[in-house]
């Protein structure tokens, strides 16, 4: 396997529309303010986090099951940013859609800045032929209340490919998370 580089992502977006939107450039300003950084990094990409939140509450004193999980251990938000109350977490879902290629994997992981505030956050492999909107999870690690922003980076893919295409892709086993458009909850 091999790291893919900023020139095959953009060649990957623009001829097979592998990532919708897409910035060919790292962004770090719009207008006059500043952001979070997202788009084309030199061997990744920094994907967006939406404005649409579900934050994890524990109001109805459940455990959390992910074989039978109650929709109604959330709250829905649609803001600029979302409030994530201390040691809790939030579920939110990548502005861009991904069409995965079949001898490629994805690995997403947390950007510095968010990390440095104690805001970890956590996302599967998107693997090979998997296509739909990231499902990202932000947990605050912190006693405080910590803060996330729509539209701005949250996070880096690395696209890393393959010598030969798998066997069996994600798309052939038909799986659960397929095509999957907005924030996704466990599916047993």
């Amino acid at each position: 396997m091999s790291i893919k580089s900023d020139r095959w992502i953009r060649q990957m977006a623009t001829e097979h529309h592998m990532i919708e939107p897409f910035s060919e450039q790292q962004v770090k300003q719009q207008g006059e303010q500043r952001v979070i950084s997202f788009g084309t990094s030199s061997y990744g990409y920094d994907v967006r986090c939406a404005n649409e939140f579900k934050i994890f509450t524990n109001i109805n004193s459940t455990i959390v099951d992910p074989k039978n999980f109650e929709e109604g251990n959330f709250v829905d938000v649609t803001a600029d940013v979302c409030i994530i109350p201390p040691n809790s977490f939030a579920l939110a879902r990548s502005v861009e859609y991904f069409r995965i290629p079949r001898d490629v994997l994805v690995i997403c992981v947390g950007k510095s800045t968010y990390a440095r505030c104690g805001i970890i956050v956590n996302v599967t492999p998107l693997e090979p032929e998997w296509e739909g909107h990231i499902t990202l999870e932000f947990s605050n690690t912190t006693p405080l209340p910590a803060k996330i922003y729509a539209n701005e980076g949250v996070a880096q893919v690395l696209f890393l490919g393959a010598d030969e295409p798998c066997e069996t892709s994600y798309l052939d086993r038909k799986g659960k998370y397929q095509g999957q458009r907005g924030v996704t909850l466990p599916k047993a």
